[in-house]
């Protein structure tokens, strides 16, 4: 198993835990799988998986609690899996810090794409060579965004953030004044196999924003009607 990528798999209902395992373990990845809210913790820590797919409606402890305790400890990511389909719930997944939402009934191939799609940007530039390496920061008064090993200094602290969090404020930092629409910010962080509305970038604009604060000169932009910016003064 050695080299293989890791996935933990947190659902109640055995037949579609097994089945999502068998669908990854064909595609070469390692699989664990967890029954109930309770045991992700020590699963996680023993396990230490690559990406986590939590269903959100566990006995006891449900999917969303699971994702705040995960996310209190680590950047992992994690795809939600869930009947429910309401905006609000998606919303709500991604407030708390999920990476992606995969609603049931899903196609097998879409959610193995969906899980390589995110376990190539949250992996890929931990690898790169060190002339790359150079490329992948960028830094303002008191900011500091580093893409090779996804680290965010803000006013001399360590700032956690997931990985779609950190690659989206990247994207903007990188082309300072430059405005994006939610499309393009969509298509550059999510990729054509992400499946989602621009309510997604909305979130994690929001949650950027509760992290990193206004600058006297730099902050986060909102351009009314278009999109965002990495505004510079």
């Amino acid at each position: 198993m050695t080299g293989k990528q890791k996935i933990l798999i947190v659902d109640d209902d055995e037949n579609i835990a097994e089945l999502i395992s068998l669908y990854l373990t064909k595609e070469c990845f390692d699989t664990k799988i967890v029954y109930n809210g309770e045991d992700v913790l020590s699963a996680f820590e023993t396990y230490q998986p690559n990406l986590i797919l939590l269903d959100l409606m566990l006995p006891g402890i449900d999917g969303y609690q699971v994702c705040r305790e995960v996310r209190a400890r680590s950047s992992v990511p994690v795809i939600m899996l869930s009947a429910k389909g309401e905006v609000f719930d998606k919303v709500l997944g991604l407030e708390l810090g999920a990476d992606d939402y995969i609603m049931k009934p899903f196609d097998s191939k879409e959610m193995v794409a969906r899980v390589r799609a995110v376990l190539r940007r949250y992996n890929p530039a931990r690898t790169e060579t060190p002339d790359k390496n150079a490329a992948k920061s960028v830094q303002y008064d008191g900011l500091e965004i580093n893409l090779t090993n996804y680290s965010v200094v803000c006013d001399g602290r360590q700032i956690e953030m997931p990985p779609k969090e950190l690659e989206l404020l990247y994207c903007l930092a990188s082309s300072p004044n430059q405005v994006f629409t939610r499309e393009q910010l969509l298509d550059r962080i999510w990729g054509y196999e992400y499946v989602g509305d621009t309510r997604t970038v909305d979130v994690h604009i929001k949650r950027l924003r509760e992290k990193i604060k206004d600058h006297p000169h730099w902050k986060l932009g909102t351009v009314w009607g278009i999109g965002y910016k990495f505004e510079t003064k």
